[in-house]
């Protein structure tokens, strides 16, 4: 018997001797079972085994979607305070502009020629003043010289030195002196009030000459252009619009029959769909007459500031209405087929097998989707296998905001 396992005693060594080797090799560790802290992938997801959520109940809010605009929360028109031809237009739409900086330039030569003459009348009046002044000199000095004469007169006719008809000269001299000064002093008045008149007449040319270089008062952005070169600038024409302030705000029409609770303060959702940008409005003014055709009130609501925002752009208002009970899912679990909508489940102790479900839909948001029918709650749904589990989260974790494009919508 032993003989005949001789011949598989060699073999049986050296299998022996060759794992003991490996073991020393490797640092003679004993234990080949797997290592607990090793990354091991798991086991994929299956059909049977998918990704699931449980369709609960829970309040949602209704919304009323105010369709509106973004506008410029301060907007400004440039207008020319002269009328003249425009040379030449510094700026287009989108400009962003300082305050001082030059935004159109006008044909200044008729008013340029206007200023000359008015500080040519101002030099005429001026020398006037200066020969009205010299008259006023010499009056004044013949009424001195016929007031001291008359004064010397009037003594020596006192002692009897002279006579009456002396006397009445002199008087007579003297009240002519008297005249003399005082309509040389009212020519020197009335120069000087030409004068004056000159010089508001030479402000007022020099004002309207700097009226033809339109600058900034503020710092802004053109937002239109409404001019070219070769155009006329005129009082009451609009040339460009500008955007004065940083912040926008969306001015959007909303019913009349929801008016009454909005009010200066609010902060309500604001969605701007181009963008599938959704911020936080802040009501900063509603208009306390509606208009008579569309029974509409104006209500602006500030959005916070963005560079992709831009005046003009379309934009919604949600207002919530009232708050009702609906079964929510992530959009993803419901399948669509032509018109028909599905979705697979089972109950939640999860013994029945996989089963599909029709179902309709109403409002939805970015996650979430509102099951109008086909399910009241509870139910257990199978969600895609590509599903990320970020989105398998209670629905209590998610948004509520209303995704829909009517009047009222829910989220």
């Amino acid at each position: 018997m032993f003989q005949s396992a001789g011949p598989f005693i060699g073999p049986l060594v050296g299998l022996l001797a060759g794992m003991i080797a490996g073991s020393m090799l490797f640092g003679g560790s004993k234990d080949v079972s797997p290592r607990d802290d090793v990354p091991r992938a798991a086991p994929p997801l299956s059909e049977e085994h998918p990704l699931t959520v449980t369709a609960h109940r829970q309040l949602v809010t209704d919304w009323y979607e105010a369709v509106g605009a973004v506008q410029p929360r301060e907007e400004t028109d440039v207008e020319a305070l002269v009328t003249a031809r425009v040379m030449e237009v510094r700026v287009n739409p989108g400009d962003a502009v300082a305050k001082g900086d030059v935004l159109a330039v006008l044909d200044s030569r008729q008013l340029a020629s206007r200023l000359a003459q008015a500080e040519e009348e101002r030099e005429g009046a001026s020398a006037s003043v200066a020969q009205a002044s010299q008259g006023v000199q010499a009056a004044q000095a013949s009424f001195d010289r016929a007031t001291s004469h008359y004064r010397r007169i009037k003594s020596l006719f006192g002692g009897k030195a002279v006579a009456e008809s002396e006397l009445d000269q002199a008087e007579a001299d003297y009240l002519r002196a008297q005249a003399g000064l005082e309509e040389a002093r009212k020519r020197l008045s009335a120069t000087q009030s030409a004068q004056a008149r000159a010089q508001e007449a030479v402000e007022e040319a020099r004002i309207h000459l700097s009226y033809s270089t339109i600058v900034a008062h503020e710092a802004g952005e053109v937002l239109r252009r409404h001019v070219d070169p070769g155009g006329l600038a005129a009082p009451g024409k609009s040339l460009l619009s500008m955007r004065t302030g940083a912040s926008l705000r969306l001015e959007a029409q909303v019913r009349e029959g929801l008016i009454a609770q909005i009010r200066p303060g609010m902060e309500l959702p604001v969605r701007i769909p181009a963008l599938d940008l959704e911020t936080v409005g802040l009501v900063d003014e509603v208009h306390p007459s509606a208009d008579p055709a569309t029974r509409t009130f104006v209500v602006k609501a500030v959005i916070p500031p963005n560079l992709n925002v831009h005046p003009g752009m379309f934009g919604r208002l949600l207002i919530p209405v009232a708050r009702h009970e609906a079964v929510l899912l992530p959009y993803q679990a419901v399948r669509r087929v032509g018109q028909l909508e599905m979705v697979r489940t089972k109950a939640t102790d999860g013994a029945a097998p996989w089963r599909t479900m029709y179902v309709s839909t109403g409002q939805a948001n970015a996650t979430h989707v509102e099951i109008l029918a086909g399910l009241t709650g509870g139910e257990l749904v199978a969600l895609p296998l590509s599903l990320p589990e970020s989105l398998a989260l209670p629905l209590a974790d998610t948004p509520t905001h209303a995704n829909g494009t009517g009047a009222d919508g829910n989220g």
